[in-house]
């Protein structure tokens, strides 16, 4: 076996004038997984240099579509200061009080994070969700990588509709078949049709995080939807009740946690065979969500 050892090196972004802090950014927000927060297809960039008014902007905003969590993240290149830590806590409390439906977890990256203030993040990080990640741009041979390293998790402590409902993040089909694929996809039309015998006039609504319904141009979310790679996770926004409870352990629907709504596994063999307990769960939640439109 012939293999060539090429020696690596670190080179510093702050000193470098062709990268900056877009230029991560950007990395960040091509691939969000790099940073290794939660689960890596369910992390996705809700915004980027989020205006603060009097604070100045928040680098990156990451949303974990599946549990709603969001990470309030400030890039800096070079090490680390006081000025970094308090802004970074300080975009994180914003945006914990602007949205308090959503869990918040401030997160601070930087090309060095001396022991120094390594300690003092963990002082915060003690009342703070608060995780600091260790940046690093490496050279081999002709070509160059990022490297984020977690140097400081949070500590473990023992949803919602959507946020800005019409300014979600827009998306289209051909992203959720990217994302999921084609087959989870056509998924959710099956669903619609279920969903036009209640209503024939709602159509589907793509968004980065769901995809969810429109009447005319007034979003209608009484359910939505995450396509993933063989199934879809539906959320029927419904209320709790004994008659619904009833009704769903009497059919063989997969159901997961309820989260401010009734939510389930689908497979394709799954809606077919449930149609009509589907169908009578969202006439509900229509029914639901008329009373408070």
């Amino acid at each position: 076996m012939n293999t060539t050892y090429t020696k690596n090196e670190r080179i510093w972004l702050k000193d470098c004038p062709d990268f900056d802090e877009r230029w991560v950014q950007s990395v960040i927000d091509e691939d969000p997984s790099v940073l290794k927060l939660g689960k890596p297809d369910e992390i996705v960039v809700r915004d980027r240099e989020r205006i603060h008014k009097g604070a100045g902007r928040l680098d990156l905003l990451l949303q974990d579509i599946e549990s709603k969590r969001r990470y309030e993240v400030e890039i800096q290149l070079g090490e680390t200061d006081e000025s970094h830590i308090i802004r970074t806590i300080e975009y994180w409390d914003i945006e914990r009080k602007r949205y308090p439906q959503y869990d918040h977890c401030a997160v601070l990256i930087a090309e060095d994070i001396t022991s120094r203030f390594l300690n003092v993040i963990s002082l915060f990080n003690s009342s703070i969700p608060l995780i600091a990640v260790q940046m690093q741009m490496i050279k081999v041979g002709n070509q160059t990588t990022l490297v984020f390293t977690t140097v400081l998790n949070e500590l473990s402590r023992g949803l919602v509709d959507e946020d800005e409902e019409g300014q979600a993040a827009p998306a289209d089909r051909q992203y959720w078949e990217n994302r999921a694929s084609k087959g989870s996809t056509a998924l959710v039309d099956d669903l619609l049709s279920i969903v036009q015998k209640i209503d024939p006039s709602v159509s589907l609504k793509y968004n980065k995080f769901y995809v969810g319904l429109v009447r005319g141009r007034q979003a209608c979310n009484f359910f939505t939807v995450t396509p993933k790679k063989t199934f879809v996770r539906l959320n029927i926004k419904l209320p709790r009740s004994e008659y619904v409870d009833a009704k769903i352990e009497a059919s063989d629907l997969e159901t997961l946690d309820y989260n401010e709504g009734y939510r389930f596994r689908l497979t394709k063999e799954d809606i077919e065979k449930q149609e009509s307990v589907l169908l009578e769960l969202l006439r509900l939640a229509y029914e639901n969500r008329l009373k408070v439109d």
